[in-house]
Formats: C-alpha cells, structure tokens, sequence
C-alpha cells in the first residue's frame, strides 16, 4: 500500500464530497480535480448502473475534462448493487488511485454507501485513509426550485423516451436501475398510453412529471438529514459549504433569460471554490506528491 506522508499518522488522504441531488457536486469534484492530481470515484447507487443517462443525471463526457471516473455506469442495469458491493470495489478504486499519485475523490448523493464505506468494520476504512468531508448544501426551498426545473430540461432533453425504452409491464422497480426516480412515476403512462385518447395522456404525463419533482424534493430533504446524522450522531468533521446564493443568482438567471453565467460562475468561486481550496489546501498540505498543485491552488484565489 503506498501511504502518503502525513505528520505521525502515515494515512493515505481521501476526499469525499457530500450533499443532496441537484447541489453541484460533479461540478465542484471536477473543479477539483483539474486543479490537483485527482480522480473521481462515483458513489451514487444509480449512476453506478449502465442506461438511463438522462434520468440518472450522469455527467457528460464532455463535463468530464478528462478527469477519469470510477463506478460511473460499470454494472448491469438489472443487477443488485449492494453497499458491501460498493465497499469492495470503491475500496480498490481507492488503491488505484493512489497508486498513480493522485488524491481519490468520492463522490455522490448515496449517504448510506458511504456510511458503510467510513463505518463497517470488514472494510477498516477510517483506520487506513484519513478523510475529509466536504458538505455541498443549498437551502431546501431554493434547491426544490432548482431541481424542478432540472426536471423539466431532463425531459426536453428526452427523460420520457429513455424511460420507454427500458419499460416492461409488471417491472420491480426496488432493484438495479429501475430505483431510480422517473422509472415508477412514469410506469402508469406507459402502461395504458395506447388505450389514453390524447387529453388523457397528456393529463397523465403532467402528473408524471409532477410526481418526479416531488419526489427528488423528497429525496433532497432525506439525503439533507442522512448528512446531518453522520454529523451530528457519528461526529463526523463534516466542512459546510453553502451555495444557496449562488443558485438564487442561477435562477435568476434563468428566469431573466441570460445565458451569459458569468455572475454565477464568479459566485461560485467566491462561495464554493475558494472556501474549499482553503479546506484542501490544509488537509492535503503535508501530502508532498501534489505541493506543486497546491502552490498553483492557492495562486488561483490572488
């Protein structure tokens, strides 16, 4: 195992980034990755699978920068992918990672995969790796804002065919792929859309819809809890990082219809990027395979 550096402790250091559906945590893994020699480990139990891009909100190749991704879209969509799955082959991902040099970052919406990753005692995680958690959170009422209207680019962008291509009556939509949210929401439509006359199916397809951003705001509010249990509970030394502002000025954006983005993109600097360059800088400082990057981190915020 090739320990790092790192004061009296000889612990390997490895960054997690946590936060709800929707907050920006691919943006800011990548913002962080072009900036320090990293890669990127994906530890939401949807885009784990193969299939469904759009519904699974997986990050395009094109978003990518040529940051390599581990566990984005490996396992079969009808397979089980159990935590223990996940710890297992996280855990090699992690040794391939630092093998290279580079710094693994975790990242994802699934909280209880990276509880039994930190947690379980088969995997001794905490007693090998030295962890930084870094909390991506927006407000509630903003995020629901957000995400609704994520929705509804998802299905411009094809959400509802997607999911008629993978459609089977009498699916079991509690495994593999199919948990996803914008599976079982749209299962009625497709079920009787050839029997629907056209004012029917469009008064179902809006509900379906409907439905979807309901329960990702559902799903925020629970993955918002998850993070302050492992908080407050496990005692975890969680960094909070609040990009409320910066999605208020998106929104905004949005609604004015400019597309320009610099207002958020400097928001987003000022908020999210330097706050964690301050966080990262600290906690990888004794990390003296990436002191060049980190020299080169902090010349970003003169």
């Amino acid at each position: 195992m090739n320990h790092f550096f790192n004061g009296n402790l000889h612990k390997n250091k490895v960054i997690f980034i946590l936060g709800a559906t929707g907050t920006g945590k691919s943006r800011l893994s990548i913002d962080i990755a072009t900036r320090i020699p990293s890669e990127i480990i994906n530890s939401d139990k949807i885009q784990i699978h193969k299939g469904l891009d759009i519904v699974a909100n997986k990050i395009l190749e094109s978003e990518k920068q040529g940051v390599r991704h581990h566990l984005l879209g490996t396992i079969e969509p009808d397979s089980d992918f159990t935590a223990s799955d996940f710890c297992n082959q996280a855990v090699a991902a992690v040794e391939e990672i630092l093998k290279l040099g580079k710094v693994p970052i975790i990242v994802g919406g699934s909280n209880s995969y990276i509880e039994s990753l930190v947690e379980e005692h088969f995997v001794k995680f905490k007693s090998i790796y030295e962890c930084c958690f870094i909390w991506l959170d927006v407000a509630l009422p903003v995020l629901y804002s957000f995400t609704s209207k994520r929705v509804d680019q998802m299905v411009d962008a094809g959400l509802v065919d997607e999911v008629r291509g993978m459609f089977v009556h009498n699916a079991d939509y509690s495994r593999g792929i199919r948990r996803a949210i914008g599976a079982q929401e749209l299962d009625e439509y497709f079920r009787d859309e050839k029997e629907m006359d056209e004012t029917t199916k469009k008064h179902v397809l809006e509900s379906s819809i409907q439905e979807i951003k309901d329960n990702t705001g559902k799903l925020a509010s629970r993955q918002l809890e998850k993070i302050k249990q492992l908080r407050d509970k496990l005692k975890w030394k969680i960094h909070h990082i609040d990009a409320t502002s910066v999605f208020q000025i998106r929104l905004k954006e949005e609604a004015d219809d400019d597309g320009c983005g610099k207002e958020v993109n400097d928001a987003w600097m000022k908020l999210v990027m330097h706050p964690c360059m301050d966080i990262l800088t600290d906690f990888l400082k004794e990390n003296r395979k990436i002191d060049e990057s980190l020299e080169a981190l902090l010349l970003l915020k003169t």
